[in-house]
């Protein structure tokens, strides 16, 4: 069993012991990690465009945002929009801002036939610190991994 078979094997426990209904949760770098070994699977960020813009991008992500801003709406279209971006056996792997959207988008897209589904737990910026500031300690930006600006 190589590398990536190991991170996706523990990713997918973490999922069942979590109770999760989709194939797997993974760490922000276990993720990278599935990225650089996996070109064929897809980091899929779900935050609102506001959120790209002002806080980061992950390179070579798909962006379709699940909720709207402002006003955190869901969006009708989002099904469509990133199903027309991807094949149904595509490794997708979901993040937001801390999670819990990227959790919402990996059920519904697993839900809609996409059996390879994972979440990002951390997402981006992580949890807040004791000053009330995200991506200090935990999440893709706390980790080093690859982010850009605007």
């Amino acid at each position: 069993m190589n590398n990536v078979d190991q991170i996706l094997e523990t990713a997918q426990e973490r999922a069942e012991d979590m109770g999760l209904p989709y194939k797997g949760a993974l760490l922000p770098s276990e993720a990278h990690a599935v990225l650089q070994a996996m070109p064929e699977a897809r980091i899929i960020d779900v935050r609102c465009r506001a959120e790209l813009d002002w806080v980061g991008r992950v390179p070579g992500a798909i962006e379709v945002e699940l909720l709207a801003y402002p006003g955190m709406r869901p969006n009708p279209g989002f099904l469509d929009q990133l199903s027309s971006q991807i094949a149904d056996d595509t490794v997708l792997l979901f993040i937001c801002r801390s999670g819990g959207r990227s959790d919402q988008a990996a059920t519904l897209m697993s839900q809609n036939g996409f059996t390879d589904c994972y979440n990002i737990l951390e997402g981006f910026e992580g949890d807040k610190d004791k000053h009330g500031h995200r991506g200090q300690q935990s999440g893709w930006k706390a980790a080093g991994l690859p982010w850009i600006q605007g």
